[in-house]
């Protein structure tokens, strides 16, 4: 989705859920569904997430229906990108000017928060409460600077992660959004370097 209004990254993965479900069954997920796909207690934190969408302008939800989510199409005029796959995100080689280009997918503009500069595909599952599996394809806008808690593709000593940014006085974590992992502490003799901030992703059923 093109858009100038802030998603979550979990936001944005209950949004391409919904464009998946109505392509393929003609009908959008019930709360109970959504709440089953990702993991939620109970319907009432899937309702909060709803009407997030909502009032960000990205559905419409008819009262009293189960199923009574609609996208809303008056959005600006979508147009189709070709974003190359630069390889797997997680641990791997730098990604730098040289790097191959894996594949090369044609997308609808509205799939990202911001036009992504490449996509790279996700390996493990340290992302899961923000909405980020193994296997999805994440936009990234490339850039060497990032806010406090923004989603970033990161370079630490040669291998590539994405993780939350925290930023204190001097220094940096890698946080991961699943509690079996542990944060990583940036330390001041290894190489870091962001490489760019998550935009959107694409999840292949």
């Amino acid at each position: 989705m093109c858009s100038m209004t802030t998603l979550s990254p979990k936001r944005s993965a209950i949004l391409t859920f919904i464009r998946d479900r109505i392509a393929q069954n003609g009908q959008p997920p019930s709360l109970a569904e959504i709440s089953e796909a990702f993991g939620f207690a109970s319907r009432s934190v899937a309702r909060k997430h709803i009407v997030a969408l909502t009032e960000a302008g990205f559905i419409e939800v008819t009262a009293n229906q189960a199923r009574g989510i609609r996208l809303v199409e008056n959005r600006p005029r979508a147009h189709m990108l070709e974003i190359p796959v630069l390889g797997r995100v997680a641990a791997g080689a730098p990604i730098g000017p040289d790097i191959d280009i894996h594949d090369t997918f044609t997308l609808d503009s509205r799939t990202f928060l911001r036009i992504p500069d490449y996509l790279l595909r996700v390996k493990g599952d340290s992302m899961i409460e923000d909405g980020i599996f193994d296997g999805d394809l994440v936009g990234i806008l490339q850039s060497a600077e990032a806010r406090d808690g923004q989603i970033v593709v990161a370079r630490l000593d040669g291998e590539v992660t994405i993780k939350r940014l925290e930023r204190g006085h001097d220094t940096f974590r890698l946080m991961p959004r699943n509690p079996a992992y542990a944060p990583i502490v940036v330390r001041p003799d290894q190489d870091f370097a962001i490489e760019g901030v998550f935009c959107g992703l694409v999840r292949r059923e």
